[in-house]
Protein backbone atom coordinates (compact mmCIF):
# COMPACT_ATOMS: atom_id res chain seq x y z
CA UNK A 1 0.00 0.00 0.00
CA UNK A 2 1.26 3.46 -0.91
CA UNK A 3 0.89 5.94 1.96
CA UNK A 4 -0.34 9.40 0.94
CA UNK A 5 -0.87 12.82 2.50
CA UNK A 6 -3.02 15.47 0.85
CA UNK A 7 -2.72 18.99 2.26
CA UNK A 8 -5.21 21.81 2.42
CA UNK A 9 -5.72 25.12 4.19
CA UNK A 10 -8.96 27.00 4.73
CA UNK A 11 -10.24 30.06 6.56
CA UNK A 12 -13.78 30.64 7.79
CA UNK A 13 -15.11 33.84 9.33
CA UNK A 14 -18.29 34.34 11.29
CA UNK A 15 -19.83 37.36 12.96
CA UNK A 16 -21.78 36.90 16.18
CA UNK A 17 -23.86 39.40 18.16
CA UNK A 18 -22.33 38.16 21.44
CA UNK A 19 -19.35 39.89 23.07
CA UNK A 20 -15.86 38.49 22.36
CA UNK A 21 -15.48 37.14 25.91
CA UNK A 22 -18.72 35.17 25.55
CA UNK A 23 -17.72 33.75 22.16
CA UNK A 24 -14.31 32.77 23.51
CA UNK A 25 -15.88 31.19 26.61
CA UNK A 26 -18.04 28.96 24.39
CA UNK A 27 -14.82 27.10 23.46
CA UNK A 28 -13.23 26.92 26.93
CA UNK A 29 -15.35 24.56 29.07
CA UNK A 30 -16.73 21.12 28.36
CA UNK A 31 -20.24 22.22 29.33
CA UNK A 32 -20.25 25.25 27.00
CA UNK A 33 -18.54 23.51 24.08
CA UNK A 34 -20.74 20.39 24.32
CA UNK A 35 -23.75 22.57 23.52
CA UNK A 36 -22.52 23.10 19.94
CA UNK A 37 -19.41 20.98 19.18
CA UNK A 38 -20.84 17.71 17.89
CA UNK A 39 -21.67 15.91 14.70
CA UNK A 40 -25.09 14.88 13.47
CA UNK A 41 -27.59 14.00 16.19
CA UNK A 42 -27.74 10.37 15.10
CA UNK A 43 -24.25 9.73 16.44
CA UNK A 44 -23.96 8.38 19.96
CA UNK A 45 -21.68 10.82 21.76
CA UNK A 46 -19.40 10.23 24.70
CA UNK A 47 -18.99 13.14 27.13
CA UNK A 48 -16.54 15.75 25.84
CA UNK A 49 -13.22 15.80 27.69
CA UNK A 50 -11.72 19.31 27.74
CA UNK A 51 -8.70 20.72 29.58
CA UNK A 52 -8.51 24.24 28.09
CA UNK A 53 -4.96 25.31 28.97
CA UNK A 54 -1.62 25.31 27.15
CA UNK A 55 -0.64 21.65 27.00
CA UNK A 56 -4.20 20.58 27.85
CA UNK A 57 -6.05 17.94 25.85
CA UNK A 58 -9.51 17.61 24.37
CA UNK A 59 -11.19 14.39 23.28
CA UNK A 60 -14.55 14.03 21.52
CA UNK A 61 -15.95 10.83 20.05
CA UNK A 62 -19.17 9.37 18.76
CA UNK A 63 -20.48 6.31 17.01
CA UNK A 64 -22.59 6.46 13.86
CA UNK A 65 -25.65 4.27 13.25
CA UNK A 66 -23.48 1.89 11.20
CA UNK A 67 -21.14 1.37 14.18
CA UNK A 68 -18.27 3.49 12.86
CA UNK A 69 -16.51 5.43 15.61
CA UNK A 70 -15.19 8.95 14.95
CA UNK A 71 -12.62 10.34 17.39
CA UNK A 72 -11.10 13.84 17.68
CA UNK A 73 -8.04 14.38 19.93
CA UNK A 74 -6.54 17.86 20.38
CA UNK A 75 -3.70 19.48 22.31
CA UNK A 76 -3.74 23.22 23.05
CA UNK A 77 -0.50 24.94 21.97
CA UNK A 78 -1.25 28.60 22.71
CA UNK A 79 -4.02 30.52 24.48
CA UNK A 80 -4.36 34.32 24.62
CA UNK A 81 -7.58 34.74 26.66
CA UNK A 82 -10.47 36.34 24.77
CA UNK A 83 -8.25 36.82 21.70
CA UNK A 84 -6.77 33.61 20.24
CA UNK A 85 -5.99 29.97 20.74
CA UNK A 86 -4.07 27.43 18.68
CA UNK A 87 -4.49 23.68 18.82
CA UNK A 88 -3.19 20.64 17.00
CA UNK A 89 -5.58 17.75 16.48
CA UNK A 90 -5.90 14.33 14.90
CA UNK A 91 -8.99 12.53 13.65
CA UNK A 92 -9.57 8.77 13.68
CA UNK A 93 -12.22 6.59 12.09
CA UNK A 94 -12.35 3.48 14.21
CA UNK A 95 -8.65 2.85 14.95
CA UNK A 96 -7.33 4.41 11.72
CA UNK A 97 -5.68 7.85 11.77
CA UNK A 98 -7.23 9.86 8.91
CA UNK A 99 -5.86 13.39 9.42
CA UNK A 100 -3.59 15.70 11.39
CA UNK A 101 -4.42 19.41 11.66
CA UNK A 102 -3.38 22.76 13.07
CA UNK A 103 -6.21 25.18 13.95
CA UNK A 104 -6.02 28.84 14.96
CA UNK A 105 -9.12 30.60 16.26
CA UNK A 106 -9.01 34.40 16.58
CA UNK A 107 -11.71 36.53 18.22
CA UNK A 108 -12.05 40.25 17.48
CA UNK A 109 -14.43 42.93 18.75
CA UNK A 110 -16.66 44.00 15.85
CA UNK A 111 -18.99 46.86 16.71
CA UNK A 112 -21.38 45.48 19.33
CA UNK A 113 -20.42 41.88 18.56
CA UNK A 114 -17.58 39.61 17.56
CA UNK A 115 -15.78 38.55 14.41
CA UNK A 116 -14.33 35.05 14.66
CA UNK A 117 -11.65 33.88 12.22
CA UNK A 118 -10.76 30.19 12.08
CA UNK A 119 -7.74 29.08 10.04
CA UNK A 120 -7.00 25.38 9.59
CA UNK A 121 -4.11 23.54 7.95
CA UNK A 122 -4.72 19.85 7.32
CA UNK A 123 -2.91 16.72 6.20
CA UNK A 124 -5.43 14.07 5.05
CA UNK A 125 -3.89 10.62 5.22
CA UNK A 126 -4.13 7.63 2.91
CA UNK A 127 -7.28 8.73 1.07
CA UNK A 128 -9.53 8.84 4.13
CA UNK A 129 -10.64 12.46 3.96
CA UNK A 130 -10.62 15.56 1.81
CA UNK A 131 -10.58 19.28 2.48
CA UNK A 132 -14.01 20.19 1.18
CA UNK A 133 -15.78 17.91 3.64
CA UNK A 134 -13.74 19.14 6.59
CA UNK A 135 -14.32 22.76 5.69
CA UNK A 136 -18.10 22.20 5.33
CA UNK A 137 -18.19 20.32 8.64
CA UNK A 138 -16.27 23.09 10.40
CA UNK A 139 -18.57 25.73 8.91
CA UNK A 140 -21.54 23.74 10.24
CA UNK A 141 -19.96 23.68 13.70
CA UNK A 142 -19.51 27.46 13.64
CA UNK A 143 -23.18 27.80 12.69
CA UNK A 144 -24.04 25.55 15.66
CA UNK A 145 -21.90 27.86 17.83
CA UNK A 146 -24.04 30.77 16.66
CA UNK A 147 -27.21 28.87 17.59
CA UNK A 148 -25.77 28.08 21.04
CA UNK A 149 -25.07 31.80 21.48
CA UNK A 150 -28.76 32.43 20.77
CA UNK A 151 -28.43 33.76 17.23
Amino acid sequence: MTRTAVHSTFEIERRYKAAPARVFAAWSTAKAKSAWFHGPDERGRKPLELDFRVGGREVASGTAKDGTTHRYEATYLDIAPNERFILAYVMHIDQRLISASLMTVEVFADGNGTRLKLTEQDAYLDGWDEGGGRERGTADLLDQLGAALGE
